[in-house]
């Protein structure tokens, strides 16, 4: 077992997991979105995004792509969540709604990881 690819793997899930940890719930209702939890799926991603960065092939360009599309889907969702002092239905609404469509780019990002290790194996 490759210790480099497990650390790869478990960042890349993990990612997954805490942006769908912070999606799931009432869109609007902030009591079910967490700020820390926001917090944390940013740093993952960005982690995740750094060990991405050495990765040469197209598909590791496929990845790295994915990558900055969930980090700059949060960290926009972040600066609405810290620009806005009231938090209303419509604005909580529209931080899930990036951290959505963070969450699909994380989804492509597993999916061809998948696809690649059963591409290996053949």
């Amino acid at each position: 077992m490759n210790l480099e690819k497990v650390i790869f793997g478990f960042f890349i899930v993990m990612a997954l997991t805490l942006n769908f940890g912070f999606f799931i719930g009432d869109v609007d209702n902030p009591e079910h979105h967490h700020v820390y939890e926001l917090a944390a799926a940013i740093f993952v991603n960005l982690v995740a995004t750094i060990l991405k960065f050495g990765d040469r092939s197209q598909v590791g360009a496929v990845l790295f792509a994915t990558s900055l599309v969930a980090d700059l889907q949060l960290i926009i969702a972040a600066l609405v969540w810290g620009i806005n002092t009231e938090m209303t239905p419509s604005i909580m609404a529209s931080i899930v709604s990036l951290a959505g469509g963070a969450m699909l780019a994380n989804i492509i990002s597993v999916l061809l990881l998948v696809f690649e290790i059963m591409l290996l194996r053949r």
